[in-house]
Parts: C-alpha cells; sequence; structure tokens
C-alpha cells in the first residue's frame, strides 16, 4: 500500500492521537482528525494539487497542514511528527516531577522552546517567562528552588539525576 492519501491521513490521525495523550490544545487535536478525514476524500492526485498550490481548497487544511502535507509529498517524512514520537531524554522526562510541570509541557519545552538542559530550563523561569505558556500551574519560585536542588544533586561525585 503506497497510496499518499492513506499515509498522510494514518500521520495525522497519530498525531491527533499523540497530540490528545499530552492533553494538548483539543481544537489542534480535532484539526488534524480533520484533516486526515479530509485527505481520504481528495479523488485527484495529491502531489498535483500541491504542485498547483491547491492543498488549500481542501476543506479543513489551511497553510500550516499544506505545508506540513508538502513535506512529506517532498520528503516521504513529517518533522512534527516524527518530534510528537520521539520520546524525552530519561533526564528531561524526570522534569515532570517538578513542580508545576506536567509531561505535556516538558515536553513543549524540550521541542518548541528547545530546552534542553537544567540550566536552560532555570534560565526559562528566572525571566518569568515560563508563566506565559500554557500548562504551567505553579510558583515559580518553588520551581526555581527545585531546579537548583536537582542541579545541586547532579553536580555532586556518585549522584544521579
Amino acid at each position: 500500500m503506497n497510496d499518499p492519501r492513506r499515509q498522510l491521513a494514518d500521520i495525522f490521525l497519530a498525531m491527533a492521537n499523540l497530540l490528545a495523550a499530552q492533553r494538548a490544545n483539543p481544537y489542534r487535536v480535532r484539526a488534524y482528525r480533520k484533516a486526515a478525514e479530509a485527505i481520504l476524500t481528495v479523488s485527484g492526485d495529491l502531489a498535483d494539487l500541491a504542485a498547483r498550490r491547491q492543498l488549500q481548497e481542501i476543506p479543513g487544511i489551511g497553510k500550516d497542514l499544506a505545508g506540513k502535507i508538502e513535506e512529506f509529498l517532498a520528503t516521504g517524512t513529517m518533522r512534527a511528527y516524527e518530534e510528537l514520537k520521539t520520546p524525552l531524554p530519561q533526564e528531561v522526562a524526570a522534569w515532570a516531577s517538578l513542580p508545576g510541570l506536567s509531561d505535556a509541557l516538558v515536553g513543549y519545552l524540550y521541542f518548541r522552546l528547545n530546552i534542553r538542559t537544567l540550566a536552560d530550563l532555570e534560565s526559562l523561569v528566572a525571566s518569568h517567562l515560563l508563566r506565559t505558556q500554557p500548562g504551567f500551574s505553579g510558583s515559580e519560585d518553588d520551581l526555581l528552588d527545585a531546579i537548583r536542588r536537582r542541579r545541586e544533586c547532579a553536580t555532586l561525585p556518585g549522584e544521579a539525576l
């Protein structure tokens, strides 16, 4: 089965499921589900529609999703999907145990904001920018204290993160 419509629909459904599991914006989850359905209704060649810049004429396909479809048609993969299904490094996933952070927020910080180390996270919190992120619940002071304690433990010989 080498039908790009079926492959794209499967990817969009998988993305919707992964986003739903991360408690992402429900409108975003719904958009991927609707895109999967819409792709399956297309009777013409997707590559031809993409070449004519007509993907956005498919109901439910906007500029962002059209770009993802074009990327898939050109490369056979979709970076956004690969990022969603890539697990977080264990030490980063453990940040979800810090006060005010959730698995979904940690994933967002890692993949979208490129926060890769505790030092990066500490800088983000200290700049008061974390409070602007949806999903942050808690005290910045408590989180900063927890980050600093964890960094101190990580620098002690024989201690794990």
